[in-house]
């Protein structure tokens, strides 16, 4: 076939991707149509009426006989910022049409190309013909014909054709592409913006692999269009393997709904369907997804996703709603919400959106202006665990209701008493149907409630906290900041009497003042001082800074401290290390308070070097001075114990690090006992990111803390790694291994390959329960066709 446009990148490569996927997605698209994809522009573009044509030429041959008009010797003829370019035009003034000849190109006013030996136009470059032509769209698109024509400035038709994505190679033209489409006829319907196909080919590498009788897609100046959609492939082991088709309907410019069936092998047919709705302020979305499942026995016994004991088949479904509205420039109002008949459904069917194991219902209203930021939610944590209510770790049923929860910030833009004046409104209103409670260890005398994690009833709390501070640097480059912070709060609980008798049975095997109280009030003011002295030190080649630190905050004890007065809520997680060592209140939340004495001291360092490397570290430790330690007294979650700060001299913490140019990157933290230097909690980091290859390792160890829920010790080692083939492949892994419990947590590796017209991704990978040591493996594949669309899973089986 004569000027048809070929390309190729790599000879070598037909080898290795011309396997079964291959296949598979070529099937595929002979069943399915995309929604969306690129095609050839309009051959012959419409031209504003009254416009001016301007012709060059090196010789014009006038024929009054014949009535024609012939251009010699590079020619160019603009017309409406269109170019036609060729050795020869002849223009007919009986028949109003040019013809074209010697190096034709057709350059249109959007930058498509046309390029061929013979092009036969009307004067108003409406219809035509064309033979053996090449046309490069501006997306990069390629189609080639022995011939095309044009008629009614509507219909386009192309002759023997081919289509494809991929670049041409430079140095071999004429070799086939990685892909592309040969059809008898490719027509181009510009009222109806479709792209047809007949009697076409798909060829991989230059080999035919699936005949398609008839396809269409869409035309590339329509954005959204309805039809199928490429199809999905997805495997996990309790499922089986799963085949998806989804249909796309464009039912209005600003909505549209997207609907899916997938067929598993274990369990049977699960049907989807988004609804999207877009306006001029924001958009909203709604899914529904559902399925009668049909072998409960492929799931493990007493889970959620078995169900109930001879139940031989259940219905099992989810509906989930996403938006955000822009009020004004200022506000914005949205909502993220999901309703499911079980808990785990979403996780375990892989619902697009929704596949968090811990998902956050909410509806919010936030504000932000230059210093002033507000935000308002109502929220639901929804724990999607395979694990039945009732059993040992169950966690969902236990996880509270938020109405509301409000933050509120403000700084004022005037400095007071030449300092910087912050203020911070906190309130949160909890409602929570069960009690979570933690027991004891098994085995050990006096086994009984150990925490309370989250009481059944309501609870409230509004704080209130203002803080001021304000940098002097004296002449000697010592930095003093001085610091004021008053902090009031408002307490009630309405709890239940199970809850109660929970705290009691608590307070008494521990030997603690059960005060728990329906509503109380507290205050704690703060005054606080700072010395920072930076010292630069310069050398050859380098500079570095070293800044020792030290602080003293004075205030008095914590109301209510040591007994059981005070639902800890929102302070429960607490990690005390280099990053908190500074810290004016080193509780993570508004419902416990640090009182006391303290004092921070440590020291800071820096350095960068003309070669590019750069260094950091810090190393401090913590002092209570005097009054009573927070971190020393219970509270319902114990959050303060094993942490290093429970003794008057708190546990070492430290880090330090480097990167370089070349890069390669390496950290470690950590904590050490405050008198025998032992490690209580490390985490030591590495990675190199370069040409060809990427490494990460990351190695934590945190020391067993059973009064807070640790009963042991923590260990593990995680590891990544991404290497280029070539120009185009890549190769890629990534696990993490408990060594504690010798077992690989989660382990996964695959190879992809990129280039512009075509991508390939394949990936293996298996988690175990850390417990039951419980395998689950998932394989996915992914194969794109650029301006035809995707084959393969909906989502990566792993991080790569």
């Amino acid at each position: 076939m004569r000027g048809a446009v070929f390309s190729s990148r790599r000879s070598i490569r037909a080898a290795l991707l011309c396997g079964a996927s291959a296949l598979a997605c070529l099937v595929a698209a002979g069943l399915a149509a995309p929604a969306a994809a690129q095609s050839v522009e309009e051959l012959a573009p419409s031209v504003p009426a009254g416009t001016q044509m301007l012709l060059e030429a090196d010789t014009l041959v006038y024929d009054n006989d014949k009535q024609t008009v012939t251009a010699v010797g590079g020619v160019q003829i603009d017309y409406g910022g269109n170019r036609l370019v060729a050795q020869r035009v002849q223009y007919d003034r009986k028949t109003r049409r040019l013809v074209a000849s010697g190096n034709a190109q057709l350059v249109q006013s959007d930058g498509t190309k046309i390029n061929s030996e013979h092009i036969d136009l009307t004067d108003d470059f409406g219809d035509g013909f064309v033979n053996a032509l090449r046309v490069e769209t501006t997306e990069k698109t390629y189609f080639g014909a022995e011939s095309a024509e044009r008629m009614g400035g509507v219909l386009t038709t192309f002759f023997n054709g081919v289509y494809t994505a991929c670049e041409p190679c430079e140095k071999k033209p004429d070799k086939a592409p990685i892909w592309r489409l040969k059809a008898r006829q490719i027509i181009w319907n510009g009222e109806k913006k479709t792209v047809r196909f007949e009697n076409s080919n798909f060829e991989f590498f230059g080999f035919p692999i699936a005949y398609l009788p008839a396809f269409e897609i869409a035309d590339p100046t329509v954005k959204r269009k309805s039809g199928f959609l490429m199809p999905g492939l997805a495997f996990k082991s309790h499922l089986g393997a799963g085949f998806s088709i989804p249909y796309y309907l464009a039912l209005a410019p600003t909505y549209d709904l997207t609907a899916r069936g997938t067929y598993y092998t274990k369990q049977g047919f699960l049907g989807e369907a988004e609804w999207r709705q877009r306006f001029d302020n924001g958009q909203y979305s709604l899914k529904i997804a559902g399925m009668r499942q049909q072998n409960p026995d492929a799931f493990d016994l007493n889970t959620v996703d078995r169900g109930n004991p001879g139940e031989p088949t259940r219905f099992r479904g989810m509906m989930g709603s996403k938006g955000q509205f822009a009020i004004n420039e200022r506000w914005d109002f949205g909502w993220n919400v999901l309703l499911q008949t079980d808990k785990n459904f979403s996780n375990t069917y892989d619902i697009q959106g929704y596949t968090d194991y811990v998902h956050r219902s909410e509806v919010y209203l936030t504000g932000l202006n230059d210093r002033n930021y507000f935000d308002l939610r109502a929220m639901r944590f929804q724990v999607q665990e395979n694990t039945l209510e009732g059993d040992i770790g169950a966690r969902n049923e236990s996880q509270p209701w938020v109405l509301p929860s409000l933050d509120y910030a403000y700084i004022p833009d005037v400095p007071l008493a030449g300092g910087q004046l912050s203020v911070n409104l906190n309130a949160r209103g909890i409602v929570r149907n069960e009690i979570d409670e933690a027991f004891f260890i098994p085995n050990v005398p006096g086994s009984g409630v150990q925490r309370v994690r989250g009481i059944e009833g309501q609870s409230g709390r509004l704080t209130g906290e203002a803080e001021w501070k304000r940098n002097i640097i004296t002449d000697g480059g010592l930095v003093i900041t001085p610091l004021l912070a008053f902090q009031a709060d408002g307490d009630f609980l309405n709890a239940n009497s199970d809850s109660l008798q929970a705290i009691s049975d608590m307070a008494a095997a521990r030997g603690l003042e059960d005060d728990m109280r329906s509503s109380f009030a507290r205050f704690m003011a703060t005054a606080g001082l700072e010395l920072r002295w930076p010292v630069l030190f310069t050398g050859i080649g380098s500079s570095h800074i070293v800044e020792p630190t030290a602080q003293l905050f004075v205030r008095p004890n914590e109301p209510f401290v040591g007994g059981l007065a005070v639902p800890n809520e929102d302070a429960q997680s607490f990690v005390f290390d280099a990053t908190t060592l500074f810290e004016r209140d080193k509780f993570s939340g508004y419902d416990r308070i640090e009182g006391g004495t303290r004092a921070n001291l440590g020291l800071r360092y820096s350095g960068s070097f003309d070669n590019g490397w750069a260094t950091n570290a810090l190393f401090g430790q913590s002092y209570q001075v005097a009054g009573v330690n927070s971190f020393a007294q219970p509270d319902l979650v114990n959050a303060g114990a094993d942490s290093g700060l429970e003794t008057s001299k708190s546990d070492y913490v430290g880090l330090a690090g480097f990167s370089t140019p070349g890069g390669f990157s390496a950290s470690v933290s950590g904590r050490f006992d405050e008198r025998t230097l032992d490690v209580r909690r490390t985490e030591v980091k590495a990675a190199y990111s370069g040409t060809p290859v990427s490494l990460s390792a990351r190695y934590t160890f945190i020391q067993a803390q059973p009064s807070y829920g640790v009963p042991e010790d923590l260990q593990e080692l995680s590891f990544g790694s991404s290497a280029k083939l070539g120009q185009y492949w890549r190769i890629f892994g990534s696990g993490t291994y408990d060594l504690e419990k010798n077992l690989f947590t989660n382990d996964g590796f695959g190879f992809a390959y990129d280039d512009e017209c075509f991508s390939y991704t394949m990936t293996l990978s298996q988690s175990r329960n850390r417990d039951t040591r419980e395998l689950t493996q998932s394989f996915g594949f992914n194969i794109s066709f650029r301006t035809l669309g995707d084959f393969g899973s909906t989502k990566s089986s792993f991080n790569q």
